[in-house]
């Protein structure tokens, strides 16, 4: 990030997003051709919280490109087949629905490939119906493979940064699946960014701006499966449904890169027998949309539960629970991502100043250098903001901090202490 983007962003409490009004009659998003810096993707597509998309140039020297694809640009079964052949990895029937999704099995990888090349045989047909490889942590399986390499506009990662920290879990994954396959209506976990890069073969997407998605909920406020199935026209299942803009509807080529935006709901096809590399991530521009995010479902587990209230208790930790087994986080593990991401900034801004050396794994360390102090200083005004936001919040006030890894109030104090103690240090806040 450089001084300027920094300096404008340093007086940003609550990120002003602009109207997405220029996507309802649309269906173009920006295409990004060659080199772009950091900043200004980050000011023109991350602030804004805008798509777009990147060429075929950005991933032309990822070995997957190379490795994983004929030189007819099929997949390559047999290279593939070397690498993973035993490994168990997670397959979805798209002709199955389960609650919004489709259902899923582990497989051995092998067994995934012979149903996909009996798949192209028969004509892109079987009885098995057509199965989808997904979210597959290829990467933690084997790290040692660096088959691509994460492009540095994505590279400001909280997510994965606050997983790889506790070693239990990432948000990066490789999809797999023939022509026909494709994923239901959703928007990202925890409302974050994505990035989805095509290694082989073609895939259409179908984006709606935030807010829109909530005219395509039916009558018991059930987000739609598809929005492409005729129900969905049904004015009695689906009364609003003539109040949403058409979607984006964008066709995704081989070693193309799209950047979906926080809270943007889509739906996928694969055109083509295609591979795709897929990241979940969020960062200081976007964390602001998770915590609305948690507050919303917090806010609907209560709702669900409202008439025990009175009845227990331990009520309001009961609620946490549920949300927590519902969406994957509860109020208590924010609070100490927050904390995780602020320590390593304070750690890299005061080691740029001298006063101690860096504490935290070598590839985060060239991840915040490569960035820059302006960003590691605004990653921090926004853990701030949203710690502030947070000791504000009445469902927050009543859990039991004792039960926190960290106080809040205290990281909020040392974010403060830190930012004053390098001020004078470096070139950080000069104009």
């Amino acid at each position: 990030m450089d001084r300027e983007s920094y300096h404008n962003c340093c007086s940003l409490v609550k990120i002003s997003r602009q109207s997405y009004e220029q996507f309802w009659s649309s269906h173009f998003v920006d295409y990004i051709e060659k080199d772009l810096s950091y900043s200004k993707f980050f000011k023109k597509y991350l602030l804004p919280n805008h798509p777009c998309m990147f060429s075929r140039k950005f991933t032309e020297d990822w070995k997957c490109r190379k490795q994983w694809v004929t030189e007819e640009g099929k997949p390559n079964f047999q290279k593939l087949l070397q690498q993973f052949d035993e490994t168990p990895v997670p397959v979805a029937n798209c002709n199955a629905k389960e609650y919004n999704a489709n259902p899923k099995q582990i497989i051995p990888f092998k067994e995934f490939i012979h149903y996909w090349r009996e798949y192209i045989q028969n004509g892109h047909s079987s009885p098995k119906g057509c199965l989808y490889l997904k979210d597959w942590h290829m990467s933690r399986d084997f790290p040692e493979h660096n088959v691509y390499t994460t492009p540095v506009f994505f590279s400001s990662d909280w997510l994965n940064e606050y997983w790889d920290t506790l070693e239990v879990d990432d948000y990066r994954f490789v999809y797999m699946g023939p022509k026909g396959s494709w994923t239901p209506f959703h928007a990202d976990v925890f409302r974050s960014y994505s990035w989805s890069a095509n290694i082989c073969g073609r895939k259409k997407w179908l984006l709606y701006p935030p807010g829109q998605e909530e005219f395509l909920r039916d009558t018991h406020g059930n987000l739609a499966y598809d929005v492409t199935a005729p129900e969905i026209r049904d004015k009695v299942q689906f009364p609003h449904c003539d109040e949403a803009c058409q979607p984006l509807e964008i066709i995704q080529e081989a070693g193309e890169i799209i950047f979906v935006p926080s809270g943007w709901h889509h739906q996928v096809y694969n055109l083509e027998d295609t591979i795709s590399i897929n990241h979940n991530w969020l960062n200081g521009c976007n964390v602001d949309i998770m915590w609305q995010f948690l507050q919303n479902e917090l806010s609907a587990v209560q709702r669900e539960i409202e008439e025990w209230r009175n009845t227990m208790d331990s009520w309001h930790q009961h609620c946490q629970v549920i949300m927590k087994s519902c969406s994957g986080i509860d109020y208590g593990e924010f609070a100490t991502f927050l904390k995780i991401i602020a320590d390593n900034r304070m750690s890299f801004l005061s080691s740029c100043s001298g006063n101690n050396s860096s504490n935290y794994p070598r590839h985060l360390s060239e991840t915040l250098a490569t960035l820059g102090l302006h960003h590691a200083a605004f990653d921090l005004q926004r853990v701030a903001h949203i710690l502030e936001c947070m000791l504000c919040n009445e469902d927050f006030k009543r859990l039991d901090h004792s039960t926190l890894s960290s106080q809040p109030e205290s990281l909020l104090q040392q974010i403060r202490e830190t930012m004053l103690s390098t001020r004078g240090q470096h070139s950080l806040y000069q104009e």
